[in-house]
């Protein structure tokens, strides 16, 4: 008869960590006697990340003694105790490879299902003072697993573990891990997981993604692990694109329009998606590379990039002053996130300065597919002179027959006309959001300035766009996400402490550092981008989660440790990968 032996619980606790300060509850203690379970957690215990743990789904985390016997031997560690994994419940019997997803059990007077394996992240490693715990507990198929409490009660360790129920659809725990983590994910297998009612959601949209991409015809990495920002992944590599016209478009706008040199068609850009340029502002300087989106209509024949000169810029200064018809870039291929879904849903296509770009893409495209939906262009601007895009945007409003624009300059200029050059004069604020007739169930495109994205997010946030129909892009850099890191002072990238001058170019390429790879001092490119302030992403830091999974613009990588599955063509895994050449990431 399965039993439990040991009842864990721990509050979080902030500990030091690489010179980081970590809000985390793994640190787990048994408890004397009997402990109450609630909906959400045992009592005396808690979660120090609850976007990663914890939850309805994720209320109790069970582990069994015999997983913990076999790190004993594997990992040569007779100190291991109950609680180390930071498990809820220390259990004798019930593997992983017989406890089926949705197997129901009475343990004391609650009754529990189970509903997912675990999800190991890097804080397991700091426990057990092994950085490679997280690959290791998943590619041993040993995860354990999730009980979301069916009906509170009391237990106490000593209880016996009486199955109540077993569902129909029968897959193990380490069955569904092994589906999602492994490289194969047999169809047949991924419909019968879906099957299963009990599933939690996370890995049911794992799972459906999966499929989806199997029904697409998408090949390579997995996309039910990779982040939104890996999605549509192209071939790294640039190639020389023929500049065959520039147009001055504002005071401090340039466009340039290319196309490939032999007149070959070049892949067709997602509307919103943008290009990394290679730029040599000088011969014996090291290039630098900037990401601009594409601004124009779809095309298979030409791009065409709009680019701000900012004073003391390097990059635009250069194409403005130097680039001339005729001139060839280096441009890599069509990359990004920030595209359009499709839908029904009114849109609202909202920018501010040069974030017109990549929305205005969008627009073009919307007016070549003679879009039906309701589509509101709204710009900010400081006045006529500093309005890019003015004519072509009215032209492009005009042809769809759901169409309107509203205008602000926050500085309008003594020849601008209100009502015909701009709308409204001021910053643009959620006050007026509804004299524009903005309404609370569209899809909002957003781009602009960094403190204009995140000031109009909470003002959206206010009106009533839910945030799931907020999308953003974001210019330089992106979002960092690091799960548990509290109290750091947020960091522009620069350079890190130390730069030998030798050793393989890292360029990232969207923060604008290039650092040299120094095998002595970094385990991983990670850690490189770590020491630059470098935005990152990442939970598991050992090849699993793919969460640090990132575009590849340029160059080939070696991995070790080998993750369990790599990534798509045209990606890599930052956390778990080091440069074989000069190598460009989209970071």
């Amino acid at each position: 008869m399965p039993r439990l032996l040991s009842v864990n619980v721990g509050l979080p606790r902030d500990i030091m960590w690489n010179g980081l300060t970590v809000h985390t509850a793994i640190w787990k203690s048994p408890v004397r006697g009997r402990c109450r379970v609630g909906r959400l957690n045992l009592d005396g215990d808690g979660q120090g990340d609850l976007a990663g743990h914890g939850g309805e789904q994720r209320a109790v985390f069970v582990y069994q003694i015999e997983s913990h016997r076999y790190w004993r031997e594997q990992l040569n560690r007779p100190d291991i105790v109950q609680g180390q994994f930071g498990e809820n419940f220390t259990i004798e019997g019930l593997p992983d490879d017989s406890v089926c997803i949705g197997d129901r059990y009475q343990i004391g007077s609650a009754l529990f299902e189970v509903t997912q394996p675990r999800v190991t992240c890097y804080r397991v490693g700091i426990r057990l003072n092994e950085p490679r715990m997280p690959a290791l507990l998943t590619s041993s198929g040993r995860p354990g697993f999730y009980f979301r409490v069916i009906r509170e009660g009391e237990v106490e360790a000593g209880d016996e573990i009486v199955t109540v129920g077993k569902t129909e659809v029968r897959m193990t725990v380490a069955e569904i891990n092994a589906l999602l983590y492994s490289p194969n994910h047999p169809r047949e297998q991924l419909e019968r997981a879906l099957r299963i009612e009990a599933l939690s959601p996370g890995w049911r949209w794992s799972f459906e993604a999966l499929l989806r991409d199997q029904t697409t015809g998408v090949a390579g990495g997995n996309v039910g692990l990779a982040p939104a920002a890996a999605a549509h992944p192209v071939a790294p590599g640039f190639h020389p694109l023929q500049i065959t016209a520039i147009d001055h478009e504002s005071a401090d706008v340039l466009s340039l329009t290319m196309q490939s040199r032999d007149d070959r068609q070049l892949p067709l850009a997602l509307a919103g998606q943008y290009v990394v340029v290679r730029i040599r502002a000088s011969t014996d300087a090291p290039p630098c590379f900037r990401s601009y989106s594409l601004s124009g209509p779809p095309s298979k024949e030409r791009y065409r990039i709009s680019v701000k000169i900012e004073t003391n810029g390097v990059a635009g200064t250069f194409l403005r002053d130097h680039v001339r018809v005729g001139d060839t870039l280096d441009v890599s291929a069509p990359r990004g996130n920030f595209v359009i879904e499709s839908g029904e849903r009114p849109l609202v296509l909202l920018s501010a300065g040069i974030g017109a770009t990549p929305v205005l893409a969008m627009l073009h495209t919307l007016a070549d597919v003679h879009s039906t939906r309701e589509v509101l262009w709204v710009h900010a601007a400081r006045d006529r002179q500093h309005h890019p895009f003015a004519d072509e945007v009215r032209r492009l409003v005009r042809s769809l027959a759901h169409g309107r624009s509203y205008i602000c300059y926050t500085k309008p200029g003594s020849s601008d006309r209100i009502g015909e050059d701009f709308d409204a004069a001021g910053h643009l604020s959620g006050s007026v959001f509804a004299n524009f007739g903005l309404v609370r169930d569209a899809d909002v495109y957003l781009c602009g300035p960094s403190r204009f994205m995140e000031y109009i997010k909470q003002e959206l946030a206010s009106f009533g766009v839910a945030p799931e129909q907020i999308h953003s892009e974001i210019f330089s850099g992106s979002e960092s996400m690091t799960p548990g890191v509290v109290g750091g002072v947020t960091q522009a990238p620069h350079m890190p402490k130390e730069d030998s001058n030798t050793g393989p170019l890292v360029s990232f390429a969207r923060s604008g550092i290039a650092a040299h790879w120094n095998a002595s001092r970094y385990a991983s490119i990670l850690e490189l981008a770590e020491a630059c302030d470098v935005p990152v992403r990442w939970s598991c830091r050992t090849g699993v989660c793919h969460t640090c999974e990132s575009g590849l613009i340029s160059g080939t990588v070696v991995y070790g440790p080998e993750p369990l599955e790599m990534p798509a063509n045209g990606n890599l895994l930052v956390c778990c990968s080091q440069p074989k050449s000069d190598i460009v990431i989209d970071l």
